[in-house]
């Protein structure tokens, strides 16, 4: 090699996998002088930093291209990104303006961050068609059109309400895609059944509902934040089952 060399870096981007799965999955390719890696955790997210040197800009991506290239075969789908600068909500908006989708939020925990985060990125007036906050059990019937029996039998914070909410914001917006979340954010409101941290969260592509549970740890603004990632995470992989 020459005596300046060239040093590149590539980022593979996860959501929704333990820093020790990691490592266990890549442990042979951390021993790997070239590319270096480094595993960054960023609470709800993984970040696998890979960088090479060579005596040009191509021998260095070139050292890191197949690693990278494996790395993603492991992860599948849970990789959300590999471009240093994308945030999860800019690779979601990216995907639906790939697929020419529009979308709907309806949130009840969140109160709107999830919105928030989407609008955050440029362009997104392309594929953001409305956002709907429905707080109350009376809100949730007004404008989403949950049914008054599913509230009484389920509660407002269930899979039947979530799948409804989801549902109802296809139709109030007639948009393609919608994601709806609805949860306990603390400090009070749990209960032994229903703890605080419990959200559940539903997303409507293509007549077809997919609705996940989580239970989140921590303070009411960080159940929160864990809510919406984890929406913008469940909108990204039903829609790229469905349409990639």
């Amino acid at each position: 090699m020459g005596e300046h060399l060239v040093k590149r870096y590539s980022t593979v981007k996860l959501y929704g996998v333990e820093e020790s799965e990691v490592r266990e999955t890549i442990a042979d390719l951390l021993l790997l002088k070239q590319p270096s890696m480094r595993i960054d955790n960023l609470d709800t997210e993984m970040h696998i930093i890979l960088s090479a040197s060579g005596d040009s800009e191509d021998e260095a991506k070139n050292i890191i291209k197949p690693i990278a290239k494996e790395i993603k075969s492991r992860f599948g789908n849970r990789i959300y990104s590999t471009k240093t600068k994308e945030t999860l909500e800019m690779a979601v908006v990216r995907l639906l303006e790939k697929h020419d989708l529009t979308l709907s939020t309806a949130e009840s925990c969140t109160g709107g961050l999830l919105a928030g985060r989407i609008i955050n990125v440029p362009g997104v007036s392309e594929v953001f068609k409305e956002g709907f906050i429905t707080y109350t059990n009376k809100s949730k019937r007004k404008t989403l059109n949950v049914s008054k029996g599913t509230l009484k039998k389920y509660g407002a914070v269930s899979t039947q309400t979530a799948k409804e909410m989801a549902t109802g914001a296809i139709f109030a917006s007639a948009s393609d895609v919608s994601v709806a979340v609805t949860g306990i954010a603390g400090p009070d409101g749990g209960t032994e059944a229903k703890p605080v941290g419990l959200v559940y969260i539903a997303c409507y592509v293509d007549e077809k509902i997919k609705i996940e549970e989580h239970r989140f740890q921590g303070d009411r603004q960080q159940v929160r934040e864990q809510s919406v990632t984890a929406a913008l995470d469940l909108l990204r992989r039903v829609v790229l089952e469905r349409y990639s």
